[in-house]
């Protein structure tokens, strides 16, 4: 048996589990199974390992994108660029950590933008799924600024936010949890008004289909679009990682 899963904590809505059941399903891999692993502290982490010697691979989400790279015995280049990694692969008992959020963002952002056109974005949020973010819009050569709800040196405060940032930052990328389900009416809090037909509005939720975010965007006549096509990518792209 060929064992997958999923680390994080907590895990009560996972896209992994059905995606990769499914495509078992579909590909007839009675071998395999995923399965979900939530541990409340990523030290429980070679435990987990240790139990479960079937494992060949795993997908890894919050809170643990960081933290996992120090149990790691090897890191791909991009994942260290980045700080996170999303995708292990266990290979001869040996650790490998890969980053495949770069991959999905980056495929999903694209058809969106223009190649010659220079955006200014706004990355809500400074957890680890900006990360993958900030990554992609650096190769880009996208200039960005971080807003976060905490002073630091690095980012600017949601309430320095004003209708000429808003109108001077075309590509808007919300990496927070805002919006997410069960927690559907809260949204990030930027000055929606300003938004027009020249925005993007990219939300990394996915569930709901349509945040409060993308809505308010909408309204204003902005381009927007969920995290699904993202997820998707980054998964396949673990797939592929995994059977490399």
């Amino acid at each position: 048996m060929k064992q997958f899963g999923l680390i994080g904590y907590p895990l009560s809505h996972s896209f992994s589990k059905k995606y990769f059941t499914e495509k078992f399903e579909q590909l007839k891999l009675e071998d395999h199974a995923y399965d979900l692993f939530p541990i409340d502290q990523i030290d429980l982490f070679p435990s987990l390992i240790k139990t479960y010697p079937n494992l060949v691979g795993l997908n890894v989400t919050i809170p643990y994108k960081s933290k996992v790279m120090e149990f790691l015995d090897e890191i791909d280049e991009s994942a260290i660029e980045i700080g996170a990694v999303n995708t292990i692969k266990i290979l001869d008992g040996r650790l490998i950590g890969y980053n495949t959020d770069v991959h999905g963002f980056h495929q999903s952002l694209l058809p969106l933008i223009e190649e010659d056109e220079h955006f200014h974005a706004l990355i809500l949020g400074n957890g680890g799924a900006a990360k993958a973010v900030i990554w992609v819009l650096e190769h880009l050569q996208i200039e960005y600024n971080i807003v976060s709800r905490k002073d630091n040196i690095q980012t600017i405060k949601y309430s320095d936010l004003d209708n000429l940032m808003i109108e001077n930052h075309k590509l808007i990328i919300n990496t927070t949890p805002l919006g997410m389900a069960p927690n559907e009416d809260s949204f990030p809090p930027i000055p929606y008004d300003a938004l027009g037909q020249e925005h993007i509005l990219y939300d990394m939720v996915y569930n709901p289909v349509e945040t409060r975010f993308m809505k308010f965007g909408s309204k204003r006549g902005a381009i927007v679009k969920n995290g699904l096509e993202m997820l998707h990518l980054q998964a396949d792209r673990s797939w592929e990682i995994w059977n490399e």
